[in-house]
């Protein structure tokens, strides 16, 4: 439920009018908005003033940071109808998707905020026999100012991954929305304002990929990335050449398996909000679905009867709003055409269904699997479906393509089994994208879906520096440190490694081979 496929890109349903940055209603086309386009020098400003709050925040401490957190949630929650209503207006989504996403950010707001000092403090380890004289402890510091890319296609809650982990750590935050949802960056950064008027906690710059390529040249500690895999690229080379390290979260191209003991019912349900939702714009969405061949026809029914009872429109019934983005019409235009030129099937929808503003949605089956459709990511409400043997067939084919970010299982048995042979960041079992909704989880991809993580213990820990510390507490009767060191003394610690890494008084026997297996590899 994460990531857009174009961040920091010049196109899309905003305008720049003398320095201005429009933004659109993509459902309209009515302007709901204007921003100002930041420049290089704007972004650096920002970034140097978030310097300038970021040892005061730090100093707060856990407690004192959680306070400032838990009051932000409180704004946010008393004006969650404000946020929502600007995210509806500047993506066209429903207004209780937006409500959803809003609410999954709120809550990992409280989890950050709440757990940050269990996860980062300070903690004592064990120092080993050899520097028994030390006490040894760790802990995690925050890394200072963090500048944070989002995408639009989930503009609160994706975002919020990355800024309430980065706050919670300690750090200040400067964050480039999309350039299609500058308003709803824009109000985050003024709710927070609200509650810590007087230090720059979380700074909003707008603009296009300009602004974004700034804010990775201007002097952050990390930057945290939500967007497609090509601009992922582009982002991790401007930040080398500063070594800004990054966190990117890229594209996907999710697999649902539904193997025969599944309750079809439910999958068909869960494949159908998967692949359809927010009109299909997530990357952590069902994209492609393996279907063992003993209930792959009457899945297919389910699910068609399902996508039947969804339309993309503006009226009170209507489930999905438009593309946000006019321009990835073009490529669900080319995956389906693709799709059907090549032998598949559309059991729903089909070329017809995507119109100038809004798809319907589409199944397609019996689609080649290296067809685009299938390979790359379309971010639109389509969905292929295939007919596999078995489980292992499904497992295959799932790992074969580029991307890795999550996948779903319906089982009633082997949920666990395939979900560890699945080469995908998250696995939901009987659910989809149930994972990006658990604060203790965390959230990325490998491969093309990028690296590091958001959310959860290893989200707090992306946004920190990991402190090791030493301290004498005895004099050592054994000083290794020491250019005194005597002869004996090195006699003593070879004693030492022996009895304690050298048990083992032999290598293990390797079994034996026939006699004639050895001659017959030395005559070839």
């Amino acid at each position: 439920m994460t990531t857009g496929t174009t961040t920091g890109t010049t196109t899309g349903t905003t305008t720049g009018t003398d320095g201005k940055l429009e933004s659109i209603n993509p459902a309209t086309g009515d302007v709901v908005g204007v921003h100002p386009v930041h420049d290089e020098a704007d972004v650096r400003a920002a970034v140097a003033r978030a310097r300038a709050s970021a040892d005061w925040w730090a100093g707060l401490g856990f407690e004192g940071r959680q306070q400032v957190l838990t009051q932000w949630r409180g704004v946010i929650t008393r004006r969650l109808a404000q946020l929502c209503d600007v995210v509806h207006q500047e993506t066209g989504k429903p207004h209780g998707d937006a409500q959803l996403e809003c609410a999954l950010a709120i809550d990992h707001l409280a989890w950050a905020g709440s757990h940050a000092a269990k996860v980062l403090g300070r903690r004592r380890v064990s120092p080993g026999l050899l520097l028994a004289n030390q006490a040894a402890s760790v802990e995690y510091l925050p890394l200072g100012v963090v500048g944070v890319i989002g995408p639009w296609n989930y503009p609160v809650f994706t975002p919020m991954g990355s800024i309430a982990y980065a706050l919670a750590a300690g750090n200040t935050v400067v964050f480039k929305p999309s350039e299609l949802t500058p308003g709803v960056g824009t109000w985050l950064a003024d709710s927070l304002r609200e509650v810590v008027p007087d230090h720059d906690l979380l700074q909003v710059v707008t603009g296009y990929g300009e602004t974004g390529a700034a804010l990775c040249r201007a002097g952050t500690d990390k930057i945290a990335f939500t967007g497609s895999t090509a601009t992922g690229k582009r982002v991790m080379a401007a930040c080398a050449e500063t070594l800004t390290p990054v966190v990117i979260e890229a594209g996907g191209k999710d697999a649902l398996l539904v193997d025969e003991d599944a309750d079809l019912d439910a999958a068909a349900d869960a494949a159908a909000w998967g692949a359809f939702a927010n009109a299909g714009q997530t990357c952590a969405g069902v994209e492609r679905v393996y279907v063992h061949e003993k209930v792959h026809d009457r899945f297919v029914d389910l699910l068609a009867e399902r996508a039947r009872s969804v339309h993309a429109g503006v009226d009170v019934d209507a489930k999905i709003g438009p593309m946000t983005m006019p321009g990835q019409l073009d490529v669900v235009r080319r995956h389906v055409d693709d799709a059907l030129a090549r032998g598949g099937r559309a059991v729903v929808g089909g070329a017809e269904a995507v119109g100038d503003r809004f798809v319907q949605p589409t199944v397609l089956v019996d689609v080649p699997e290296d067809s685009e459709a299938v390979t790359e990511e379309t971010f639109g409400p389509t969905v292929t479906v295939r007919r596999v043997r078995d489980m292992d067939e499904a497992v295959e084919l799932t790992n074969a393509g580029k991307y890795g970010l999550g996948s779903a299982i319906f089982t009633a048995k082997r949920g666990d089994d395939l979900a560890r042979r699945l080469r995908t960041g998250m696995t939901s079992i009987n659910s989809v994208i149930s994972f990006a909704g658990v604060p203790t989880l965390p959230f990325g991809g490998v491969g093309d879906s990028g690296f590091g993580r958001i959310h959860g213990p290893d989200g707090l820990r992306e946004f920190t520096y990991a402190k090791a510390v030493t301290r004498t507490r005895f004099k050592a009767p054994l000083n290794l440190t020491t250019f005194d060191r005597t002869p004996e003394q090195d006699s003593t610690v070879a004693t030492l490694l022996l009895a304690l890494h050298g048990r083992a008084s032999q290598l293990p026997k390797l079994p034996r081979r026939p006699l004639e297996t050895i001659r017959g590899r030395r005559r070839g």
